[in-house]
């Protein structure tokens, strides 16, 4: 199965809880939650200790709005790209969010990447 061929409307009722539960966790420091959607892939992947690093001291991560405007989709490959904008409780001004999602080989959509910059 391809997710891109999943309209728009079934790609977002499965991304914006996502997304919601990744500001949530993010906010909080629950770092176990956080990760529990994402890919092997992704997991594999990770640098725990930079992880840890951005959960115990980067405001902009620990103050994530939980209102946040969805700006599309990007579909390339095997990946759809959902694009955020996304402010913080503490710091002014916006930034760009992106949640990568996919199947992964048990057809269960997975996170492949999430990012705020």
């Amino acid at each position: 199965m391809n997710i891109i061929e999943q309209s728009d409307e079934d790609i977002f009722a499965v991304a914006h809880p996502m997304w919601d539960d990744l500001i949530k966790y993010s906010n909080t420091g629950e770092y176990g939650k956080f990760i529990r959607n994402f890919s092997y892939e992704l997991l594999f992947g990770l640098n725990e200790v930079e992880i840890g690093k951005q959960f115990a001291k980067s405001e902009l991560t620990r103050s994530l709005d939980t209102n946040y405007d969805c700006l599309g989709i990007i579909r390339r490959g095997e990946h759809v790209s959902v694009l955020y904008r996304v402010r913080s409780t503490k710091k002014a001004g916006e930034w760009l969010g992106r949640l990568v999602l996919g199947y992964n080989k048990d057809d269960e959509i997975k996170i492949y990447g999430a990012s705020v910059f």
